[in-house]
C-alpha cells in the first residue's frame, strides 16, 4: 500500500468569548476564551468504485498512522503553542471521516484506529475512548464530531461537538479524515456529574 495522497489540509480554530444565549446582553463573558478546532485532510480514496477486502483495508489503516499523528500534533500546537495561548492545554478530543460518494463507509471507518493512535501519541496517552462519527457525503458535507474529556469519557462537562466542513471536499474519489480538540469544558455547563478534578483517569471512563 502506497502512502496516502493528500490534496489539501484544512485547519480551523474557533474561540468562544461569551457563553449563554446569542441575543445581545443574554450571555456572560468567559474568564478566558474557550478554544476548539479541527484539522482535516482531503485524501485520494485508492478504493473508489471498488469494495476492498479486509487485508487491503488493514494495510490502508496502517498507512494512515503517520498522517494521523502529524495532523494531531499540528492541531494541538495551533490551539496551545504560542504566547497568547499560554496556559491552555487540550482537554477533549474526537475524530471523524466523510467518504465521497464513489466510496463506501468502510473507507471512513478505516480512520478509527490510526486517528486514535495519533491522538493518544500526541496527547500523552489519554485512555478515554475517542468518540467518532462518519458518513458518505458530497462536496461541502458537514460532519458533527463529538468530543469527550480525554481522561474520562463520562465527564458530562466536556460532552460537546465540533462541526467540520471542507467546502471543496470530498470529491467522489476522495475521503476527508478529520480530528477535533478543545481546551476546556463546554462553556456554561451545569448538568452535574463529577468534575475532572475527581476523575480517576485509570480506566478512561470515570
Amino acid at each position: 500500500m502506497t502512502d496516502p495522497v493528500v490534496r489539501k489540509i484544512q485547519l480551523e480554530i474557533s474561540r468562544d468569548h461569551i457563553a449563554g444565549l446569542s441575543s445581545p446582553g443574554a450571555g456572560h463573558p468567559l474568564e478566558r476564551p474557550h478554544r476548539s478546532g479541527s484539522i482535516a485532510a482531503v485524501v485520494a480514496n485508492p478504493f473508489a468504485g471498488t469494495v476492498p477486502n479486509e487485508e487491503a483495508l488493514g494495510a490502508w489503516m496502517s498507512s494512515l498512522e503517520t498522517l494521523a499523528t502529524e495532523l494531531s500534533v499540528e492541531l494541538r500546537e495551533a490551539l496551545t503553542a504560542d504566547t497568547e495561548r499560554a496556559g491552555y492545554s487540550i482537554e477533549s478530543y474526537g475524530k471523524g471521516a466523510i467518504v465521497g460518494v464513489g466510496g463506501e463507509m468502510e473507507i471512513a471507518a478505516a480512520w478509527h484506529v490510526p486517528a486514535g493512535i495519533g491522538l493518544r501519541e500526541s496527547l500523552g496517552g489519554p485512555k478515554a475512548q475517542v468518540p467518532s462519527s462518519k458518513k458518505v457525503g458530497a462536496l461541502g458535507s458537514q460532519l458533527d464530531i463529538p468530543l469527550v474529556y480525554l481522561h474520562a469519557s463520562y465527564a458530562r462537562s466536556h460532552y460537546d461537538a465540533h462541526a467540520v466542513v471542507v467546502p471543496d471536499g470530498p470529491r467522489p474519489d476522495e475521503v476527508v479524515y478529520a480530528l477535533v480538540m478543545s481546551t476546556g469544558q463546554r462553556p456554561n455547563h451545569r448538568i452535574g456529574g463529577f468534575s475532572i478534578d475527581e476523575a480517576a483517569g485509570d480506566d478512561g471512563q470515570r
